[in-house]
C-alpha cells in the first residue's frame, strides 16, 4: 500500500470497549495523539447488545468507574446496564474520544527498522483498506473476544 495512505499516530488502541475508551481518555487528557479501531458499529457493543435488559453491574459502582470520571453520585451501588452504557456515552463525549467503527483489524506487524507498529485494517463501510503507523499499539478487544498470537510472538518451544 502506498504511504500516502498511511495515518501515523502515537497510539493505536483496538477496541471501543470500557478497557479502550478508558485507554484513549488518558491519552487524550495528557494530549497524546490516538486512534480507536473498533470492528463494530458503535463503542461498548457487547454492553449494547449481547446483555440482558435487566443486568446490573455485579460490583458497586465505585469498581467500576473508569479512569478520571466517578459515577454521578445519585447513582445506585449497583448501576444497571442502561446506566452504564449512557455512562460510557457520556465518558466518550466527555474525553472527545471518536472511535473508528466497522474497522476490522486484518494484521498488525511491529517494522524493527522504524520501530513502530503497522496496523492493517479493513473499513467494512467502503470496503477499503487503511493503514495505521503507531508507537504504541493497545489491544483492547476484551476478554469474549477470540484470542489471536502474533505469529513472531507465539512460543515455538516448551523450555
Amino acid at each position: 500500500m502506498d504511504k500516502a495512505n498511511e495515518k501515523e499516530v502515537v497510539v493505536a488502541i483496538v477496541g471501543a470497549g470500557p478497557s479502550g475508551l478508558s485507554a484513549a481518555a488518558c491519552l487524550n487528557r495528557l494530549g497524546v495523539a490516538n486512534v480507536v479501531l473498533e470492528r463494530e458499529d458503535c463503542s461498548a457493543s457487547l454492553w449494547r447488545r449481547r446483555t440482558y435488559d435487566r443486568l446490573k453491574l455485579h460490583l458497586a459502582k465505585q469498581f467500576c468507574e473508569l479512569p478520571h470520571m466517578p459515577f454521578p453520585s445519585n447513582s445506585p451501588t449497583f448501576v444497571p446496564r442502561n446506566q452504564f452504557v449512557e455512562y460510557l456515552d457520556n465518558y466518550k463525549s466527555y474525553f472527545e474520544i471518536k472511535p473508528y467503527y466497522r474497522r476490522t483489524i486484518e494484521t498488525t506487524s511491529y517494522d524493527d527498522r522504524i520501530g513502530k507498529w503497522r496496523i492493517v485494517a479493513r473499513n467494512m463501510g467502503s470496503g477499503k483498506q487503511e493503514v495505521y503507523v503507531a508507537e504504541f499499539l493497545v489491544v483492547a478487544s476484551g476478554k469474549n473476544s477470540e484470542g489471536v498470537m502474533p505469529e513472531q510472538y507465539a512460543c515455538t518451544d516448551r523450555q
